[in-house]
């Protein structure tokens, strides 16, 4: 995205890239599809905005989280990125107790973030044991633009390395997961100056050598940040290929359940959120398996079925479940199909099971004292009046939907206007964007259909349970 001084779209562009699954549990990228995007992409929404690239001031770099990244001393990547939703390193997290764990990080112990991959790196992949750095993804595409390996409090406190205390890495926890300090990129604020673009930043991105790129933060972060969430109040619901459930607090309250982790948020305060788990994703999957000519498609095969999708239940586990527990090995499941069930019924049941996690996911946030008192859509699947309802209806929250739901690269650049010093704080910028042009208000009607839909799903997670313990053996 381009944006004014006033933190204004201008123009955008975008190219898409999917990831690769080599067996059930493992999701990768090559890094080089972010490099090889990012300059057509920045030229494209150059020319949308009638912008010449020597008027751009300053460049934010915002993306996925948990990834992990092995480079070189010359930064080049050994080896494919293990993304956020590949879980391959169950064993080593046997590394330190859960508990113990929680109490310094506040994230639960689990195989999608980046120590665990590390330390499956070292042991399964001999070429990892030269690695110079392991990035996240946001980070690395950093220190290829600027040559300096930095990644945000956001960022590091996603690693299960990071005291949320200290806010620093763990001497405990790098011990626990074989790794050094020297291993990981350096710790900074989303919007300090990570460095300048370098003559090889500058050929990769397409702008002039020299312009301040900011440190940047992680997408779970910059979208609600995008949107202008700054301080407690509304629940982020962000759906993209993952579903992001999050809220701010001003204290890091910290789930012994969980269900929910506690990350540093640019800006000072704590972003209390589940991490996600496939949801647009799913409907990619759930679209490509019908044949549907688009998503509008599936909207209005899910519309045309009422509330409970007719007794059919879905899971939204298809990589493995995040909410109403973490279970990795957990698999999606549709369940109450009958030949009297067509596609509209799978389309309708795919919207609410996303719906019910989101409504788990809300009812820990609410049950910890964290403020809910509406639900902030955000994403591609904000643009669904259809699904905005069904979480309305669920929850009995109204549901806003900003002017821009795709505000994630806002966050971004609003971490590049404060470190190039063109505005004083994230909380100027915040109250420049974000603007509510719907509210989707629930339906009370529709509750008790839906609370007896959600009893279902939560039975039918319990019933399966034995076979998720099975697939993990």
């Amino acid at each position: 995205m381009v944006l004014d001084d006033e933190l204004r779209l201008l123009g955008e562009a975008a190219r898409p890239y999917e990831p690769d699954y080599p067996r059930p549990g493992w999701a990768e990228q090559d890094p080089e599809l972010w490099s090889a995007a990012i300059g057509p992409a920045i030229a494209e929404a150059l020319a949308g905005a009638g912008i010449s690239k020597n008027k751009i001031a300053a460049l934010g770099i915002a993306g996925q989280l948990d990834g992990c990244v092995p480079v070189d001393a010359a930064g080049q990547a050994l080896g494919p990125c293990l993304i956020w939703m590949d879980r391959r390193a169950v064993a080593e997290t046997a590394v330190i107790a859960k508990e113990r764990l929680r109490e310094k990080t506040g994230l639960t112990l689990d195989a999608g973030h980046m120590a665990a991959k590390i330390r499956w790196l070292k042991h399964e992949r001999p070429a990892a044991r030269s690695t110079a750095c392991f990035h996240q993804p946001v980070s690395y595409l950093v220190a290829r633009l600027t040559g300096e390996n930095l990644f945000d409090h956001g960022l590091a406190s996603t690693t299960m390395l990071y005291s949320l205390a200290a806010r620093a890495f763990d001497s405990e926890l790098l011990d626990a997961f074989e790794i050094k300090t020297g291993e990981l990129p350096a710790i900074a604020e989303a919007d300090e100056m990570a460095g300048r673009l370098t003559p090889v930043g500058a050929a990769l991105c397409g702008l002039p050598e020299g312009i301040a790129v900011a440190v940047g933060t992680g997408d779970d972060f910059s979208t609600p940040l995008g949107a202008g969430l700054i301080a407690p109040g509304r629940v982020a619901c962000v759906l993209g290929t993952a579903e992001v459930i999050g809220a701010l607090d001003t204290s890091a309250k910290i789930d012994d359940r969980g269900l929910v982790e506690t990350h540093s948020y640019a800006g000072g305060t704590f972003y209390i959120e589940n991490p996600g788990w496939l949801s647009g994703g799913a409907l990619v999957w759930l679209r490509q398996m019908l044949r549907l000519a688009d998503f509008a498609e599936l909207d209005s095969l899910a519309a045309g079925v009422a509330p409970g999708a007719g007794g059919v239940t879905f899971l939204p586990a298809l990589s493995g479940a995040m909410a109403p527990e973490w279970i990795a090995s957990a698999r999606g499941c549709f369940y109450g199909l009958t030949p009297a069930h067509g596609a509209a019924h799978m389309a309708r049941a795919v919207l609410e099971g996303c719906a019910f996690a989101m409504r788990d996911v809300i009812a820990r946030l609410q049950s910890m004292g964290a403020a809910a008192e509406a639900l902030l859509l955000l994403g591609g699947g904000a643009k669904s009046r259809v699904w905005a309802q069904i979480r309305a209806d669920c929850t009995g929250l109204p549901a806003e939907i900003p002017a821009l739901t795709t505000t994630s690269p806002v966050g971004a650049a609003m971490c590049a206007a404060v470190a190039a010093g063109l505005h004083d704080s994230l909380a100027e910028c915040a109250a420049l964007v974000g603007e509510i042009t719907t509210t989707v208000m629930p339906d009370p009607t529709r509750r008790a259909a839906y609370d007896e839909a959600y009893g279902a799903y939560h039975q039918l997670f319990g019933s399966l349970r034995p076979m998720f313990e099975i697939q993990a053996g």
